[in-house]
């Protein structure tokens, strides 16, 4: 059975990434050694891998990275953290108009 990744790397600017693999080893490789020059981490390296979760199914997995890449940083930090009673009480990204 293949298994899936949606991993969030923590940038060396503090920000965050998030992004889907089914190589969560290979595919952390590439954004360290900044293979992708036109990537968002390429310049915001060196990264850490701060989380990730398994899945079996790529659309649950990619469906999931969509909601985080929506989440505000401090929901996103919970996600890291561990804190998942403080998920439902924190916003989503705010947009100024």
């Amino acid at each position: 059975m293949k298994i899936y990744y949606v991993y969030i790397l923590k940038c060396s600017d503090g920000t965050y990434y998030t992004g889907f693999t089914s190589n969560l080893e290979g595919r952390f490789m590439e954004h360290q050694s900044g293979k992708h020059k036109d990537s968002y981490t390429h310049a915001r390296r060196p990264l850490s891998l701060v989380f990730y979760a398994e899945f079996t199914e790529p659309s649950m997995a990619i469906a999931s990275e969509k909601q985080i890449k929506k989440w505000s940083k401090a929901k996103k930090e919970a996600l890291i953290n561990g804190e998942f009673d403080n998920l439902p009480n924190l916003a989503k990204k705010k947009f100024n108009s």
